[in-house]
């Protein structure tokens, strides 16, 4: 299932969202240019895991020497467990389950067609009259089907 979560030009870098689908949660970052979306779920104990604090991660190669990188470390509000916010995994205990990663797309909405959800929408009891429809704009979609992929678009 794909699920569309917003127009790229409503999600500015450094947003999430958190778009309900039937029971599952998935939260939905922009870092950059870039997007990743996972399971608001924290495998820990079950916290609303992407409700929680976003720190970059940094690396070196020594003494004295650091790089901030853009990548991005998500802590549980609940227990502060962290997770990649690229690749779901955690690097709290060796063995820990990762978070569920989905893969991200942006498509143009001519692209859209079928199979795609739009969260929080309900189906009613009445049918209107329809008219043919183009969309213009890029949109933010998640897919469901795919695990644990880091997908970039564009």
């Amino acid at each position: 299932m794909r699920i569309v979560v917003a127009p790229v030009s409503e999600f500015a870098p450094g947003d999430r969202r958190i778009v309900q689908v039937g029971k599952r949660s998935i939260g939905v970052f922009r870092i950059g240019e870039k997007f990743y979306a996972l399971n608001n779920y924290c495998p820990h104990q079950g916290g609303p895991l992407c409700l929680g604090r976003t720190a970059p991660t940094a690396s070196s190669t020594g003494p004295g020497d650091y790089a901030v990188n853009e990548d991005l470390f998500l802590a549980c509000p609940w227990h502060g467990w962290e997770y990649d916010v690229t690749t779901g995994q955690s690097y709290l205990g060796p063995g820990e389950a990762p978070v569920r990663s989905y893969g991200v797309s942006v498509a143009h909405g001519e692209e859209l067609g079928d199979g795609v959800r739009f969260p929080d929408r309900v189906p009613g009891p009445y049918v209107a009259e329809t008219y043919d429809v183009r969309v213009e704009d890029d949109y933010v979609v998640v897919d469901t089907a795919a695990r644990g992929e880091r997908q970039v678009s564009r």
